[in-house]
């Protein structure tokens, strides 16, 4: 992440909140476009008497006018900032999202009385909603992503922690900032170029290296001691109106995920347990969410047992479904539900293995079960009975946990909460088929439940949503 403005100062630091703003302003103003047109084809369409307001009053039903503000909602995903910077998760977010909004009015439309839902209005608010915002999204890419508009950054340490932050970054794109270089006390780094930007200088030159460089943010990055004129220059740098932030906020705000290999041992009862207690209106929503969703998955389950059971024992013959002992909250053990995906003896010595992607242990059915996810929804009987929520970590096999505690820092902390259905780690990264993946996996359990509510939630099922109508393994 090279400094591309060379030293120019940014015509606006945009924060990510701000970037937020600018995409819902600019989206909610192509819906409310998108109602116009919708509204102004119907009514010619179907021979009203005028496009008038009094019309609009007499013909339009009052839940017509509230379909922007689902289609903002459907577009929940698009508000990460990374990705609405990317032209192509932008096109395929819209893509699922315009889906998404056809499949659920389509199930709406069969299930209400005849002729008592406006279908080409509908068609039209979709088509328009969904041409209009993507015009704006590209032109927010291409504005809004321009260098000019970048914070530009300096990180404080150029140690591990700096370097690897750096490191990471460098593989977001487009940039979520311009990097322009370090500065760490340590002389022999100073002058030293890491990760492709320099080592600037020490301390005693923070003030000048901000000026000369027009940084507006530091990003204190330094997880050893530090020095006392460190600290001062820090503190100078505020009094100055320079933004200052910790390597931790800023890796999870960037990569969705915690560091736990930068963090100390004493993480999980300094920082983790205070941050991962939610409110009780929110488990109270979470467990109503719950109720709801297993009951239409339990319905939804209801119908389609038959033909799955057909078509498993015509494939690979009996058990129809897969029971497996997992760990839940506090690790309190409880029986998993799913309808079996993979052979009969796939673990036939009892060792305990990583699912992957391609598992060979997979049979012919098994392989459409979890591409179309139909294997999960036996775990609606896991949710009604309260072992686990539609969104949270996943599951993990009591010999999985007692294993991988050892190697990997924190793991048993994501037993904090219920396991899910689905959840933050299934829809950003998928399977981990080894400690590596699996850590990294763990990163984004721990964000999640640091940082969980209502709407991180409601994201999620999207996204997972988004997943099954794109035929994508989670």
């Amino acid at each position: 992440m090279k400094n591309e403005t060379n030293g120019q100062k940014p015509l606006w630091r945009i924060t990510d909140n701000e970037r937020r703003i600018i995409l819902l302003l600019g989206d909610t103003l192509s819906a409310g476009i998108a109602l116009i047109a919708s509204l102004y084809f119907w009514s010619t369409k179907d021979l009203w008497m005028d496009f008038t307001w009094q019309s609009l009053l007499k013909r339009t039903p009052n839940w017509y006018y509230f379909l922007p503000f689902v289609w903002l909602l459907i577009l929940i995903e698009l508000y990460d900032i990374n990705r609405a910077g990317r032209r192509g998760d932008t096109v395929r977010g819209l893509t699922v999202s315009t889906i998404i909004s056809t499949v659920l009015y389509l199930l709406i439309f069969f299930i209400s009385e005849p002729n008592s839902l406006p279908r080409r209005g509908v068609a039209v608010f979709i088509a328009a909603a969904a041409g209009l915002t993507l015009l704006w999204r590209l032109l927010y890419i291409r504005v809004f992503t321009a260098p000019v508009f970048l914070r530009r950054v300096i990180i404080i340490g150029a140690g591990r922690a700096g370097s690897t932050l750096a490191e990471e970054m460098t593989k977001i794109k487009p940039q979520p900032f311009c990097l322009v270089g370090f500065v760490d006390d340590d002389k022999k780094k100073i002058g030293n170029i890491i990760t492709g930007v320099p080592v600037f200088g020490s301390s005693k030159e923070l003030i000048q290296i901000i000026e000369r460089e027009n940084a507006t943010d530091l990003i204190f990055s330094i997880s050893g001691d530090m020095q006392p004129s460190m600290y001062s220059a820090i503190l100078a740098a505020e009094e100055k109106g320079i933004a200052i932030n910790t390597m931790p906020v800023i890796y999870e705000g960037l990569m969705g995920r915690v560091p736990i290999a930068l963090l100390g041992d004493d993480w999980v009862l300094r920082s983790f347990v205070d941050r991962a207690h939610a409110p009780e209106s929110y488990e109270l929503i979470k467990r109503l969410m719950d109720i709801i969703g297993s009951i239409f998955g339990l319905i939804f389950l209801g119908l389609i047992y038959p033909l799955i059971a057909l078509i498993i024992v015509i494939d690979d013959g009996f058990p129809v479904l897969f029971k497996q002992i997992r760990v839940g909250k506090n690790g309190k053990k409880f029986v998993l539900y799913k309808f079996r995906s993979m052979k009969k003896d796939a673990e036939e010595d009892g060792i305990a293995r990583f699912a992957v992607e391609n598992d060979d242990r997979v049979t012919g059915v098994g392989g459409f079960l979890r591409k179309s996810h139909l294997d999960e929804i036996p775990q609606f009987i896991n949710v009604i009975n309260g072992d686990i929520t539609l969104v949270g970590p996943r599951a993990e096999r009591p010999e999985m946990v007692e294993d991988l505690q050892k190697d990997i820092p924190f793991y048993r902390a994501r037993l904090f909460v219920k396991p899910g259905v689905t959840g933050w780690a299934q829809v950003n990264y998928g399977y981990a088929s080894n400690i590596e993946e699996t850590a990294i996996k763990l990163e984004h359990d721990l964000y999640y439940i640091m940082h969980r509510n209502f709407m991180m939630d409601l994201l999620i099922i999207i996204r997972t949503l988004g997943a099954v109508v794109g035929f994508r393994g989670l």
